[in-house]
């Protein structure tokens, strides 16, 4: 499921590389007569015609122009912005810091009428509290080494989850049960997390449930982190956020979500293994 991200983000990318060669080829220019148009060195236009730089808009309309294409321009920017959107990197995102990234999602969480969130190693953001946010955020700003705000986005982050109180939004979430073992922080912020976990769990809106780690012979592995907004599909990686539109691609993490839904536990059961969970703090 990664690679069927991360390679969609990837041939996007693709297509407007060979959408401007071909433009030169049509043209009938080589690349070093392409380079010279514009006005940079043949070396640039060999890494943008093999995907291995990004073109920037006065990249793309230069390159146009050259080719006598400017009619194409306005299509070919529009196609290399929205391949840059489906990949955004970490360490792009969070040089303003970790609230901005928190608050960026506000729009995207207001329009969203159904959450789906498979989780495999954390407690879903939008169950998170303060003490477990900021103790993960802390982590993350350490590690892509991103400005330290993280009392800050913690506070932002809670705040951007009350919209589970708020009608109109349904919410799915799906959490292996090793998540919950994981520990972040000290003991009284796990406690409080899987305290929280109880109340949340039974909020109307909310359908909380647990895959078991005993499950035995599960039909499908656990995948990747990812969040489906209707119908668009959020993977978190390493080192990035993919975005995920094409249909076929949204529906196979649709499939994947529901297989995943079907192993989990609900209700009194699903509370049970939480109890457990906190039993295992002491």
């Amino acid at each position: 499921m990664t690679a069927s991200a991360s390679s969609a983000a990837q041939a996007a990318r693709e297509a407007v590389s060979r959408r401007l060669r071909e433009l030169r080829q049509d043209a009938g220019l080589t690349i070093v007569e392409l380079a010279s148009r514009c006005g940079w060195h043949h070396a640039k236009t060999s890494r943008i015609e093999n995907t291995r730089s990004t073109p920037s808009t006065d990249d793309i309309r230069r390159w146009c122009r050259a080719c006598s294409a400017d009619d194409q321009a306005d299509d070919i920017v529009a196609a290399s912005r929205n391949a840059s959107s489906m990949y955004t990197e970490w360490r792009r995102s969070m040089r303003t810091g970790l609230r901005q990234l928190q608050e960026s999602y506000g729009e995207l969480f207001e329009a969203t009428e159904t959450f789906r969130v498979y989780s495999t190693r954390i407690v879903p953001g939008i169950l998170q509290t303060e003490g477990y946010a900021a103790a993960l955020l802390r982590g993350i700003a350490r590690f892509h080494r991103a400005p330290d705000d993280v009392d800050d986005a913690a506070a932002a982050r809670v705040e951007r989850s009350r919209i589970v109180h708020q009608p109109g939004h349904r919410f799915i979430l799906v959490v292996e049960e090793a998540a919950m073992y994981y520990q972040l922080g000290n003991t009284e912020v796990m406690a409080g997390q899987l305290g929280y976990l109880l109340t949340a769990g039974a909020l109307p809106a909310v359908s909380l449930g647990i895959v078991p780690a005993s499950l035995a012979d599960r039909p499908i592995r656990p995948l990747e982190t990812f969040h489906v907004y209707d119908d668009l599909v959020a993977v978190e990686l390493l080192t990035a956020r993919v975005t995920v539109t094409q249909p076929s691609e949204v529906a196979l993490y649709l499939r994947a979500f529901e297989e995943l839904r079907s192993l989990a536990v609900y209700g009194a059961d699903a509370r049970a293994l939480i109890l457990r969970a906190i039993e295992a703090l002491r």
